[in-house]
């Protein structure tokens, strides 16, 4: 499987120069290769290749020598980039969904460059960059696998880098033991074993007066001064820390999960639609369920895992003991069934179905090795699983 490591680094003033030049040309070249598409479909309805468009590297390095000094795998990445955007338009266009062309680039829209096999070299804590210099990596845990690209990220003012490598599974001892996870506002997430809820940690809401305070204090600086770059710099700052906050609880809650827990079941939510609420979208942003139920799925899957992903709909009108239907509003936060008796909270009740549900998949596997995550699609009733087996 793939997975990424990613860490701060550190050079000296000429090294982090270079990278930031190696930026800036891959950036011209990026929205070069995107007008040179725009224009010759203007022309004649005609369109260029990736493949094509490479092939003209060698006569750009002839008219811009400056470019020589950048890697040839790099400045491929770069034209690969723009053409999987261009495939990306043309997909939703296809599904009818909103299309956003492809747009230029800015300094702060283009922030990173690919090495791939060529034209760099890991010495212990260190990484050199042929024509960028030696640049030093703060090493948080050690590299696994083997490194197939490597991403230069100018972030927020800081420089980091990203190995993406192949590594073996590492699968966990089996447990036995199965949840079904309802995801929320009110509280952050249910489980069906009905352990305390999970609380929301609301880390937009937290830091929300500083954010203001320095929002508005760039907002009172005079455009291009040094004032005002020193301003944006301190707000980006405080925003990088509720993001840094945000990914570690997700991390850490997702690990926790994946290492009690054998068999996982979890919403397959739309938050993409889900935010075009507008009363709400604030509040789904800032908790990331996307964020965790990805981080839950691949850490499952490297740990050998049973992973699945339920349609929520109706999970929260079906009462989990009769199944029989219980109609509620939004507002209804309560459970109470007609029929059955059973009272408890609406989100303990859809983490019981989504649970059930889960079960309708990995019961045919109960004791083989496999492990199930979110690739395929199966259709149990009326309810969608998407899922699919991988064996360990």
């Amino acid at each position: 499987m793939k997975k990424t490591y990613k860490y701060r680094i550190s050079g000296n003033n000429e090294a982090l120069l270079n990278a930031d030049n190696w930026l800036t040309l891959c950036r011209h070249l990026y929205n070069a290769a995107l007008e040179q598409r725009i224009v010759i479909y203007r022309q004649n309805k005609g369109k260029i290749s990736c493949y094509d468009q490479s092939k003209q590297l060698p006569e750009l390095k002839v008219d811009f020598p400056e470019y020589k000094k950048v890697g040839s795998q790099t400045l491929q990445d770069v034209i690969e980039r723009l053409d999987k955007a261009y495939q990306g338009f043309f997909r939703r266009v296809r599904v009818g969904d909103k299309a956003g062309f492809p747009r230029f680039r800015n300094k702060d829209r283009y922030n990173s460059f690919t090495l791939k096999q060529a034209g760099w070299k890991l010495d212990g804590k260190y990484i050199i960059i042929k024509n960028i210099g030696t640049l030093k990596i703060m090493m948080s845990r050690p590299i696994e696998g083997d490194v197939k690209t490597v991403t230069i990220q100018k972030e927020d003012y800081k420089w980091y880098v990203s190995f993406s490598c192949i590594v073996d599974a590492k699968i966990l001892p089996y447990s036995d033991k199965e949840i079904g996870i309802d995801v929320g506002l009110e509280s952050f997430a249910v489980l069906s074993d009905n352990t305390l809820p999970i609380q929301n940690p609301r880390f937009i809401k937290e830091a929300e007066a500083i954010l203001i305070k320095a929002q508005r204090r760039v907002s009172r600086r005079k455009k291009g001064g040094s004032n005002r770059r020193k301003a944006v710099k301190l707000l980006a700052k405080h925003h990088t820390k509720v993001r840094n906050q945000r990914k570690d609880f997700a991390h850490k809650l997702s690990r926790k999960i994946v290492n009690e827990y054998g068999y996982i079941a979890v919403e397959d939510l739309n938050v993409k639609g889900m935010m075009q609420n507008h009363y709400l979208a604030k509040g789904i942003g800032d908790a990331a369920w996307g964020m965790f139920l990805n981080f839950t799925a691949y850490k499952a899957e490297e740990a050998g895992r049973f992973f699945v992903k339920i349609n929520p709909s109706g999970t929260s009108q079906i009462c989990s003991g009769c199944g029989a239907e219980v109609p509620k509003s939004l507002a209804d936060r309560i459970h109470n069934c007609p029929i059955c008796g059973i009272i408890m909270s609406r989100d303990l009740n859809s983490a019981h179905n989504i649970l059930a549900l889960g079960r309708r998949v990995w019961e045919p596997t109960w004791h083989s090795s496999a492990c199930v995550s979110q690739e395929a699609v199966m259709t149990e009733s009326s309810h969608t699983v998407r899922f699919a087996v991988k064996e360990s």
